[in-house]
């Protein structure tokens, strides 16, 4: 599963501020009040790969995300968000040979929705065991109102141990975080820009403006990078994955999330995601609730 992930969050020099009603006030950017998170996600899959658009996963309404529903890795996932402040996103590194036998890799976001440990202490245990899965990177989130957030990352291709988040806007492909590839690069930038600005916007026409971003086809190219971890295996199809949005005959950008998270703990995740496996055939869900923690 390709991927592309541009979150902000934490207080960042002269964008911060504070929900006023249904506006954004003038200076209000990442993370209102000096915390929270503003997320743009895309997946990148094979399309007729049986999946589950995002819902809660029963009447408890605790846990919201998409499911993998792929034969032998059912129930698996590569976003999602529980009320009690847990958030989890996904995204495989790019290897020219996978090991077929390998773990399933959706298992890493769900377990964490559904554990008791902190985000730091889960990555530190999925480290452990990073050898039994095909390569991975994994950012996790324990969201408290009270207590403060906390953002970690680790990647398997990467170094041993997890890393702290500091505030900020961060990218992460199918390499390490924040790999300087070209369409990850304008990426974030394109996300900066929209940011920037968002005090002109209603809430609704942010979440738009970021689904804009994230269907951006235009290839950023040449880019040495990408064909270097690729090797053989991603020339063909260069040219059509070295965009923000990929688009394939087969293969591409099939859901996009955007999740907003305010100082109060209100959230407001919105999924597009393809149907049938038609690229003109899209649906738009929207979420909204409040973080119990």
């Amino acid at each position: 599963m390709g991927a592309l992930v541009i979150a902000g969050w934490g207080t960042v020099r002269g964008v911060s501020g504070s929900v006023a009603g249904a506006r954004w006030r003038r200076g209000e950017v990442l993370g209102w009040l000096g915390k929270r998170l503003i997320l743009a996600a895309n997946r990148d899959e094979f399309y007729h790969r049986p999946s589950k658009s995002a819902d809660f996963w029963d009447s408890s309404n605790e846990i919201l995300s998409g499911l993998d529903m792929e034969e032998g890795k059912e129930g698996g996932t590569w976003l999602g968000i529980s009320k009690k402040g847990k958030i989890a996103a996904l995204t495989n590194y790019m290897q020219p040979k996978i090991d077929k036998n390998a773990k399933g890799r959706g298992a890493l976001v769900t377990n964490f929705l559904t554990t008791d440990l902190d985000s730091y202490s889960y990555l530190k245990k999925v480290a452990l065991e990073g050898h039994l899965y095909n390569g991975f990177n994994l950012i996790a989130a324990d969201l408290n109102t009270t207590k403060g957030d906390v953002i970690c990352y680790y990647g398997n291709k990467g170094g041993p141990e997890p890393i702290f988040l500091n505030p900020g806007v961060y990218g992460l492909s199918n390499s390490l975080l924040d790999t300087p590839w070209k369409k990850l690069q304008y990426g974030k930038q394109l996300f900066t820009d929209v940011i920037k600005h968002c005090w002109e916007l209603t809430k609704e026409d942010l979440v738009q403006e970021l689904i804009k971003v994230m269907n951006n086809q235009e290839p950023q190219l040449p880019d040495p990078a990408i064909e270097d971890q690729g090797k053989e295996y991603i020339l063909p199809i260069l040219n059509k994955y070295a965009a923000v949005c990929v688009r394939c005959p087969d293969y591409g950008t099939r859901t996009n999330t955007v999740i907003l998270i305010d100082a109060e703990g209100g959230v407001t995740f919105t999924e597009r995601t393809m149907l049938n496996a038609d690229i003109d055939q899209w649906k738009t869900s929207t979420y909204q609730f409040k973080l119990q923690v």
